[in-house]
């Protein structure tokens, strides 16, 4: 064949998906210690995406199994916000298309904001549905934490432009008007609630940025809320401010 370029074979390979193509088999033929390492490299990303694509399958295993029942609007439902001192708690409902492929989909703690980010665009895009459920710190310290955590999940459920015929929650029991199962580590066993856990973060962090803002001294856009030594320095100087949760302990001292 003629002799390529390394640049050349370079974006060649780009193109490449099946490792039977026939010019990975040529490429068995040049000497040349920059086309091995691309060939390589080639190899080991293809194995990344594998990998990628099993770990994937694995999460769809309940999915799967409520379609073959013949469920076909699947909820998945989680929240973010239970344990910081100031802010909501938000809960997000995820209905996602059977068999949908989102490559990187993660629980939103496995995930860098960047990824959260970008994945939450994919998913509001690519989502039958999506809900939104959030409750503010006051009628947190009214309800506790618990009641306002499973309020702001029914609400992000009926909140969903089409109606689920199936819920999956993590490590929560709703009972709402529709069959439901409550997973432990939902968020990295199941690609719906892994996605309402990224929608729910990213909406709440969202809102702390905003509430930032409106109350600089407290670096709500650096903790988001959470009981850091730095946030909890502030609160024993300032005091808390309106979004703080009163009935939280460290807030009921200060």
């Amino acid at each position: 064949m003629k002799t390529l370029t390394i640049k050349e074979i370079k974006e060649r390979l780009e193109t490449i998906t099946d490792e039977q193509d026939a010019f990975l088999k040529e490429l068995e033929f040049d000497s040349r210690k920059g086309v091995y390492n691309l060939k390589e490299n080639w190899y080991k990303r293809k194995q990344k995406e594998l990998e990628e694509q099993e770990r994937y399958n694995s999460m769809l295993k309940y999915e799967s199994e409520l379609t073959d029942q013949g469920f076909h609007f699947i909820a998945g439902i989680d929240e973010v916000g239970r344990g910081p001192l100031a802010g909501p708690v938000v809960s997000s409902a995820v209905i996602l298309p059977a068999n949908i492929y989102i490559k990187g989909l993660n629980d939103s703690k496995q995930l860098t904001s960047a990824k959260r980010e970008y994945l939450y665009e994919i998913i509001m895009e690519k989502a039958v549905a999506v809900g939104i459920g959030i409750i503010s710190a006051e009628e947190i310290d009214r309800l506790n934490i618990y009641e306002a955590t499973k309020k702001s999940m029914l609400a992000a459920v009926s909140s969903l432009k089409t109606n689920p015929d199936f819920l999956l929650i993590d490590a929560m029991t709703l009972g709402s008007p529709y069959p439901e199962k409550s997973i432990i580590k939902g968020d990295s066993h199941s690609v719906s609630i892994a996605a309402a856990s990224i929608v729910a973060k990213v909406t709440r962090d969202r809102m702390m940025k905003e509430y930032h803002k409106k109350y600089p001294e407290y670096g709500f856009n650096e903790h988001m809320g959470y009981g850091t030594k730095a946030h909890l320095n502030v609160i024993n100087t300032l005091g808390p401010c309106p979004i703080h949760r009163k009935s939280f302990a460290p807030i009921r001292k200060a």
